[in-house]
């Protein structure tokens, strides 16, 4: 157990302090939470403590309207497992889906298991790997990627490798969307991602902004499915009563800002 100085900006006890080969893993308590962080200062993930499978970060719940746009879903992966905050609520939101979790780091992943309540489940699969290689590498094929790849210093620059993103397109089924959140980048590094998705992607992106430094893209395989309004509504309340985030708001806001809906 290393000490925390107590210049750290986030509230709450550091019950956990680990450092393997990556840096630093803190996990502070509060009387109603825990945190995941990298470097003390910025939330990795969090988890309140009365509600161990929902999702306490907007940009988190945001991340799941990329599920508006699927018809069956059986088979999901995410890039990047934090406190297995997304995988949590997956699994007990829909009981005959299998999740893959890729993760670098295997003592996040020790972390997530003891202090954030990630389970033992037949249905949830991690693997301890390099998302590049992994995606690269799988012949699986999931109906929707999640990509949240960050460390201590902020996103991952893998993230905006074209090889990484033409791998993950090639690594969904037809109707398949690949999701990413995009946080903490420089103008310039948002102009490159911007162009490397118009380019894999044919276009074919939604985006939205959760708050002043998220913003989420929704990158689909194919063409943009065409879906009425009273469709996507339908879908985003039945995706709320079923995964207990709002994702009714999620529908409308892409409703009304994206020219979606006929």
């Amino acid at each position: 157990m290393l000490e925390v100085k107590n210049t750290m900006n986030i509230n709450g006890t550091c019950i956990s302090h680990t450092v393997d080969e990556h840096g630093p893993i803190y996990v502070y308590e509060t009387r109603t939470s825990r945190i995941l962080s990298f470097d003390g200062k910025i939330y990795q993930s969090f988890m309140k403590l009365n509600n161990i499978n929902g999702l306490a970060l907007g940009y988190t719940q945001a991340m799941m309207a990329g599920l508006l746009f699927i018809p069956t879903l059986k088979t999901v992966s995410i890039m990047g497992l934090g406190a297995g905050s997304m995988a949590k609520n997956l699994l007990s939101s829909f009981s005959e889906l299998n999740v893959h979790v890729v993760e670098y780091r295997e003592a996040v992943a020790k972390t997530a298991k003891e202090y954030f309540s990630l389970p033992d489940s037949d249905r949830l699969f991690i693997h301890i790997d390099d998302a590049v290689n992994h995606i690269k590498n799988t012949n699986m094929k999931s109906d929707i990627i999640f990509s949240d790849l960050y460390n201590s210093e902020g996103m991952e620059p893998k993230q905006v490798q074209v090889s990484y993103l033409r791998d993950c397109k090639n690594a969904l089924n037809e109707q398949g969307v690949l999701v990413l959140n995009i946080c903490h980048t420089t103008l310039e590094l948002q102009k490159e991602l911007d162009a490397l998705l118009a380019l894999e992607f044919d276009n074919q992106l939604l985006s939205f902004a959760v708050d002043s430094s998220n913003t989420i893209v929704l990158a689909f395989k194919n063409n943009i499915p065409s879906i009425k309004k009273s469709e996507l509504l339908t879908k985003g309340k039945w995706l709320q009563e079923e995964m207990n985030i709002p994702m009714l708001r999620y529908a409308e806001l892409l409703c009304d800002t994206q020219d979606l809906c006929g």
